[in-house]
């Protein structure tokens, strides 16, 4: 076999980052000698692909407490507290998380440019992995986009999901009146979630609900579970704020200033050893006061 074919068939590196590797000084070699890709390998030989270090110019290091629950050479996975935007925006160019992992690299002397494979959304608390080098980002966002990448949140919401365990299959698309909300409509995108109750409260006012998605749109739990009329507790544009109809408690509002969702789970195979890798992050501490006082009550 050809170099290429081994590395496009066998390691599954894009046409692109095979270019980017053909221009890049030893980018591909086999052992030890630089190579064309057309160059035939035989059995024992050694291929090694070297990527130019990068990084995120563009953001502006800043100290930040990271809490950080796994890190390798190729990877980095960190529980993302709330209120906390993943990468700089119009109007967030600071105190997000990117700005503190680029510190968090540079005072470690890792030349990395910043490549999330997913986002939460700013109040959402939970898990984010972000990639260290080209090949490792494109590897996971393929899993993603093949649905091979598992991410469970947990949520607390209103009343009580009927049936109590099922899938919510909606269409979801931009409010064509207000584009930066999302809505179920039937020429949407397709969105799938998986829900299943957890725990109900105060008979039935409230419960607490695992969810696995099977599609990743934005705002799509909040969307679904909105559909389903089981809102989020304190989402401000899905949930009681919004739509003080929607049977909502204020007192649960109080208690936490943003949607109560978590991204609990996340588990994915390691582009480079292979192996299934699973990491689960514990509630923070406004969704245990949120669980205590709706526990309380219940009592």
């Amino acid at each position: 076999m050809t170099v290429r074919k081994v590395l496009e068939r066998k390691l599954g590196v894009s046409r692109k980052l095979l270019s980017r590797l053909k221009l890049t000084e030893r980018g591909i070699t086999v052992n030890g000698e630089r190579v064309y890709t057309s160059w035939k390998v035989r059995e024992g030989d050694l291929i090694e692909l070297r990527m130019e270090q990068e990084y995120s110019d563009d953001i502006q290091p800043e100290p930040m407490e990271l809490d950080i629950v796994y890190e390798d050479r190729d990877l980095l996975v960190v529980n993302k507290p709330p209120g906390i935007v993943v990468h700089p925006t119009h109007g967030h160019y600071t105190g997000t998380l990117a700005n503190g992992v680029v510190e968090y690299w540079r005072q470690r002397g890792e030349k990395v440019r910043f490549r999330p494979i997913h986002r939460l959304d700013e109040d959402t608390s939970g898990l984010v992995a972000i990639a260290k080098n080209p090949y490792i980002h494109q590897q996971l966002s393929e899993q993603l986009q093949a649905g091979k990448v598992f991410k469970a949140y947990l949520a607390y919401v209103y009343k009580v999901p009927d049936p109590a365990v099922g899938t919510i299959d909606a269409p979801i698309d931009r409010d064509p009146e207000s584009p930066h909300i999302r809505i179920v409509t039937a020429g949407g995108y397709p969105s799938i979630t998986h829900y299943e109750t957890a725990a109900v409260y105060r008979q039935g006012a409230a419960s607490k609900v695992k969810l696995r998605l099977e599609t990743g749109r934005t705002h799509q739990i909040r969307v679904h579970m909105k559909h389903s009329g089981c809102p989020l507790i304190g989402d401000q544009m899905y949930g009681f704020a919004a739509d003080p109809l929607c049977g909502g408690i204020p007192e649960l509002e109080a208690v936490v200033n943003r949607q109560a969702l978590h991204a609990a789970v996340l588990g994915f195979t390691h582009p480079i050893s292979r192996k299934w890798m699973e990491w689960e992050a514990a509630l923070p501490e406004d969704l245990v006061r949120l669980e205590k006082s709706l526990v309380n009550e219940q009592e």
